[in-house]
C-alpha cells in the first residue's frame, strides 16, 4: 500500500491504521467499494470488486469504529455476522488497544432482521436493531427476546440523526456505515455524513447496484483528504463539506 496524497510514502500495517484514525468525538464515516462506472456489486455482492488491499482497509475501518452501521438489505445479501474475538477484525482491534468486539447496528424500518440469524444469536456485543415505531411490535419483541437491542428512532421511518444520537448515548460515537445505497443516500440527504471512504476498483461492470439508488435533493460536495493505491485499486478519503449537507431526512429501509 502506498500513499499518493497528501504526502507520498509507502504504508505498512501500522501506518495504514494511522492513516484512517479519527480524532475523538462523534463521527459518521461511510465505507464503499465501487467501479469507476458506479457499480458496487458483481452478481449482487461487493466481494467481486474487492482486493487484498480493500479487505485490509475494511478491517482497519471496523477496528477503529465503535459500531458498524448497515442497512438490512446489505446485511442480508452479504451474509453479515457479528464482530467476534479471534476474528481478523477482533485481533486487529486488540492490537491497537480496542475491545475485541464491536456491535453491528442494522437499520430496518420494518424490524425485518431474523431473530434466529447468526448476527443476532452469535453476537458477543449485542446486535442493535435501528427501527421505528411503525415496525410491528411482535417483530421488535422477538428481536429483543433473541438478545438484540432494539432502538426505536422515529415514527413512520428511521430518523438517522436520532439514531446516531441514540448510539452516541451508548458510548458508540464513531460510526462506520457500510451501506447499502439507500442508506447512503438517506444519510447524505439527512446531512449526517462526515466522511466518505471510497475504494475504486479497476474494473467496469455496468448494470448492477449503483453507489446511489436515486438522486439527492442537491449535490453533496466532497473534499479529497487522502488517496492511497495498491495494485491499481484507489482508496480515497473524502470529507463531506458542511455546505453540501442537506436538511434532515428519514432513512428508509425495509
Amino acid at each position: 500500500m502506498r500513499r499518493l496524497l497528501p504526502d507520498p510514502a509507502p504504508l505498512d500495517d501500522d501506518a495504514l491504521v494511522e492513516a484512517y484514525r479519527l480524532p475523538p468525538g462523534r463521527s459518521l464515516r461511510v465505507n464503499f467499494i465501487a467501479s469507476p462506472d458506479g457499480a458496487t456489486t458483481v452478481g449482487g455482492k461487493s466481494e467481486g470488486l474487492g482486493s487484498p488491499g480493500d479487505r485490509r482497509v475494511f478491517r482497519v475501518l471496523r477496528a477503529l469504529a465503535d459500531v458498524v452501521l448497515v442497512g438490512h438489505g446489505t446485511a442480508s445479501a452479504e451474509g453479515y455476522r457479528p464482530v467476534l474475538p479471534g476474528s481478523a477484525v477482533g485481533r486487529l482491534r486488540e492490537s491497537i488497544g480496542r475491545p475485541p468486539t464491536a456491535p453491528v447496528a442494522v437499520v430496518t424500518r420494518r424490524a425485518s432482521l431474523d431473530p434466529a440469524s447468526a448476527l443476532v444469536t452469535g453476537a458477543v456485543s449485542p446486535t442493535l436493531v435501528v427501527t421505528c415505531a411503525a415496525a410491528a411490535p411482535d417483530r421488535r419483541a422477538a428481536l429483543a427476546a433473541a438478545g438484540a437491542e432494539v432502538l426505536v428512532c422515529g415514527d413512520d421511518d428511521v430518523e438517522l440523526p436520532a439514531a446516531l444520537s441514540a448510539l452516541a448515548d451508548r458510548g458508540l460515537a464513531q460510526v462506520t456505515c457500510e451501506g447499502g445505497p439507500q442508506l447512503l443516500r438517506s444519510a447524505l440527504a439527512a446531512g449526517v455524513v462526515d466522511e466518505l471512504d471510497l475504494s475504486v476498483a479497476p474494473a467496469l461492470v455496468g448494470g448492477e447496484t449503483r453507489l446511489l439508488d436515486a438522486a439527492l435533493p442537491a449535490p453533496v460536495r466532497l473534499e479529497l483528504r487522502q488517496l492511497l493505491e495498491e495494485d491499481g485499486m484507489l482508496f480515497a478519503r473524502y470529507a463531506v463539506e458542511p455546505e453540501g449537507r442537506q436538511p434532515s431526512s428519514s432513512a428508509g429501509g425495509r
